[in-house]
This record gives structure tokens, sequence and C-alpha cells, in this order.
């Protein structure tokens, strides 16, 4: 009795092992996909695709926008697969096709996968919507396509068809680079990490009251003085202009946009420290300032001391003397000719001993200064006080009244409210980093809202995009950087991306369960959500 169920045993082993060879070698069915931001349509056909180091990349269309997408996808696959896949001229059987549909009625960022046995094809009208495809089909290969560590047997690829387009044409992400200083690599980090979303802007805080950031040669001390520290007080740092120059090249190459941000009239005390003939004769709060010795600087007395706390609302530019309109030329003059984007971020926010009717006419000469470059503005919502330069665009992030200011002079708002956006705050009260003056955010927090629904004035028309601000006064470094991103970008990425009727919470938790698979082959410090009902890894 004894060896019949022993050999009945090894019986039901065997076949259980098999099961899972089998099911290790079979594609899941395109309707149970985990991808992130949901796609428009997904429909599923009999049998798959297999992915072998045999397969051949096609282009069809205008090569010099297909190449650089192709490039990009074999550094995706060959650290986990080792597949070296190489270009031809033309296949119908085992190749991946990128088309360029040349009459194309798809809008910029619009994709579809098309998937059968024979073949997978890639169509879009341009390359980034190549580009945001191979993100979608990233994810319906197993995880480990993220990993470095090589991956065991075929990937296959269920066949079927996937519809895509986003509902906003602006989704962005902001890195705040003044509080806390990351280095070139971190910020190429940050780039790789929400691309993979289909982020299409990012927004670099180049200049707050705890440092300048970004090298301009016609105003030297800005760096040699206002960025030596940060909040805390660190060394600070900044970017040369070859830096800034690497970065905007970098995201270009993921199909992201750089808008860099220099604020003012307030948050600019890091620039008053360097040059204190700008400053109308504030004070800094004597918690956060810090000595130092400027005998040798050759600057006017009424520089301030650099400041390393995180109170704001204490600063600003002198708004009546001609040589800070000089200041705010040179430095956007610099940027617009590092930034091949359309907008320059003059901020705005904040300023609160500005007087109103100095803070209007600022804002204005500022407007007019970005125009004069070719340029458009992004500001905080407050600069629609101002009367707005055509195109120039408010970001909306605390008073919906600005917001409809914006509008009602015809001009659009990016949509960023502080309590469904702001990466740097809390998830709850025992998250070890960040701040919760705006609101605590859960995951679920920053996935149920929709930008429509903000305010009865604020319809889709006025809407350019939605963009999630990572604040950094509590974050110092890239793992913190991840966790607090992490899993709330994802979240933010869908409700810019995905149509609101196709969005529901259950839909985005069960996916996003899953989905985490991802990020523990990438090594990602994200934060374990309660929202998600997790189950125990085996």
């Amino acid at each position: 009795m004894k060896i019949t169920k022993i050999i009945s045993n090894l019986i039901l082993l065997t076949i259980f092992g098999l099961g899972i060879i089998s099911c290790a070698d079979k594609a899941t069915p395109l309707s149970e996909n985990n991808i992130i931001p949901k796609p428009l349509s997904v429909t599923e056909a009999e049998g798959s695709f297999t992915l072998t180091n045999e397969t051949k990349l096609v282009t069809l269309g205008n090569a010099s926008e297909i190449n650089p997408v192709i490039e990009i996808f074999q550094s995706l696959i060959k650290p986990s697969t080792g597949f070296d896949l190489q270009k031809v001229e033309s296949g119908e059987s085992n190749v991946i096709v990128f088309e360029i549909e040349s009459a194309s009625q798809k809008s910029p960022g619009e994709y579809s996968i098309s998937i059968d046995e024979n073949s997978i094809k890639i169509a879009a009208s341009n390359g980034e919507g190549l580009f945001n495809g191979i993100q979608t089909l990233r994810q319906l290969m197993p995880a480990g396509i993220e990993s470095s560590s090589k991956l065991d047997g075929k990937i296959k690829i269920g066949a079927g068809k996937i519809e895509d387009k986003p509902e906003y044409a602006y989704r962005g992400f902001m890195l705040d680079v003044a509080r806390h200083f990351f280095p070139v690599e971190d910020v190429k980090h940050v780039i790789d990490l929400v691309s993979k979303y289909k982020i299409n802007f990012l927004h670099l805080h180049l200049s707050d009251d705890q440092g300048w950031r970004i090298e301009i040669k016609s105003w030297p001390l800005l760096t040699e003085i206002g960025s030596k520290t940060e909040v805390g007080g660190g060394e600070g740092g900044f970017y040369t202009q070859e830096q800034y120059k690497d970065i905007v090249a970098y995201a270009q190459s993921k199909f992201i946009t750089v808008v860099p941000e220099i604020d003012m009239p307030g948050h600019t005390n890091s620039a008053l420290a360097a040059y204190g003939q700008l400053n109308p004769g504030i004070t800094v709060p004597e918690k956060g300032a810090v000595a130092f010795d400027r005998k040798d600087l050759g600057v006017d007395g009424m520089a301030t001391p650099l400041y390393t706390g995180i109170e704001v609302g204490f600063s600003t530019l002198d708004t009546d003397k001609d040589i800070t309109y000089q200041f705010v030329d040179d430095v956007i003059r610099e940027l617009v000719e590092l930034t091949p984007g359309p907008y320059i971020h003059i901020g705005g926010d904040e300023s609160l001993v500005t007087e109103l009717e100095d803070y209007i006419p600022f804002m204005e000469k500022a407007q007019a200064i970005v125009t004069k470059y070719g340029k458009k503005s992004l500001g905080w919502d407050e600069i629609a006080h101002a009367r707005l330069e055509p195109g120039a665009v408010a970001q909306y992030w605390a008073k919906a009244e600005n917001a409809v200011l914006a509008i009602n002079q015809g001009n659009q708002v990016l949509v960023s409210p502080a309590t469904k956006t702001y990466l740097d705050m809390q998830y709850d009260s025992t998250t070890y980093l960040g701040l919760h003056w705006a609101a605590y955010i859960e995951l679920d927090d920053a996935y149920n809202w929709d930008p429509t629904e903000l305010d009865a004035a604020v319809k889709k028309e006025n809407i350019l995009g939605v963009e999630a601000p990572l604040w950094s006064e509590t974050i110092t470094e890239r793992k913190e950087i991840e966790f607090m991103m992490f899993p709330r970008l994802a979240a933010i990425a869908e409700v810019a991306w995905t149509k609101k009727e196709l969005r529901n919470w259950e839909s985005f938790s069960e996916r996003l369960k899953k989905h985490t698979a991802r990020w523990d082959a990438m090594g990602l410090n994200y934060y374990k959500s309660p929202k998600l009902v997790w189950e125990e890894k085996k």
C-alpha cells in the first residue's frame, strides 16, 4: 500500500510539475493584462507570438523616427534575455514590425499593437507613439524583463489587438532639485522610471530659497554662492550648462520634454544671497539663515544670508529696479538657448511679501520676456492675477479661483492639485518621509479623482494636462525619490492617460498588485500601500 501511495504521489507531482512547465511556456491572454496606464481598448484573439533570438525587427516608414525606438527596444530586451535582435528590410514570420503611418489619423502619442502567431506590429503617426507602444509591449512580457538576470524559457505574448491614445497631451512629473540637489545620474534614473508610464514632460524646479541649481554664465555668482547649500545645510550643487543639455538630450531620447523653472519674484533667496542689488531690503528668517564670508566677492551689502530652512514666503526680487528685469532677461535668454521645449516656467507662487500692485506688473514683464525669446510661460496658479500672454499656462496647485481666472482669459491650465498629486505628501501619519500640510495622500487618494471634477468651471477643453510634483524638503537620495513616487505616480499617470470612463479603483488595484513584480525585478524601493490586499509571496 505504501509503495502504491508513493507511486501515486510521484505521478501527481510529475503532472503538477509538467503543469508548471506548461504554464511557464504559455502566454497570458491579452484580456488578462496588467497594463498601466490602462489602454483605450484590448481585444483578445487565439494564439500567441513567441519572442526568440531569431526574431527580426522590421521598419516601415520614416527610418529616422523609427530607428531610435528600435534601439531602445533592443536595449530593453537584451539584458534579461541575451537576445541580440537584428533589423531587416522585410519579413512576415517571427518579426516585430515598427511602422510610422504617413497618412495616419492617429494623434501624437497614439499607437496600436497587433499580435498574431507570426508577428507583432506597432503602428503610430510618430516616434513618440511607437515609444508608447513599446512601453505597453514590455508590460505584456514577464516581469523579469525588467531585470538584468537571465530569463528562463521562451517569451510568449498573447494574440490580439490594443488601441490606445492619451486623454491629455501633457503628462508631467516635477522634480525639485532646489531644496535638495540631485546629481545628473539620479535625474536620468527618474527619466527612465517615468517614461515607462508614458509621462512626456519633466519639470525641473531649478531655483528656490535654498539653492540655485543651473549655471547662468552672465550671472556667475548664482552658482558660485547661491548653489552652495540646501535644506538642512548640505553642500548643495548645480548643473553646468553642459550637464543640463545632457539631461535635456537624455529626456528627449525617451520622448520627454524638459520644462525648466526659475521661481520668481518669491522663492528667490538663493539669488538674493548672490546678488544683493536684487534685494528690496527683506530679511531672512533666523531659523535656517546661514552666515558666510563675502569680503572678497564685491557684492553690495544688501545680500541676504544663505538659507537652509523650509519656511516659505519671505523672499522677493525688487520689482522696481531695472537691474531686476535685466537679471530676468539674462536668465531666461540663457535657459531658452539650452531648452528646445516650448515652455519656460516662471514660478509666481507664494510671493507673500510682494504687494499685489507690484506682483502683477512683474509677472506681466516676465511673461513678455519669455514670449520675446519664442517660448510660452508656465506659472503656478497665482500667475493668473496678472494679464496672461497668449499660450501661457497656469498650473493649478492650490486655488480653483485662480485657475478660473486663467480660463476666463482664454488660457489653459495644467492640473496639479496639492491634495491629490503632490508626491512629497506623506502616505499617512506613519510615513517616515514627507510633509502633510496639504493632505495625507494614500494610493487610492492619488487615483480616485478626475481633473474635470475639481471645479465646475474647469472643463476638459480648458485642461492642458496633469502633473505630479515631488518637492524635496525631506527627500535626500534616489531611494527616497522612488519611495515617494511609487506607487502613486502610476496612479496619477493613469489619471493623465486613460479616459475617465475606463478608470476604476478595483481594476487599477488588481492590476497594480501584479504589476509590482516588475518593481521587484527592478529593485525599486516602493511603498507597499495597505490599500492593496497583498498576498504573501512564496
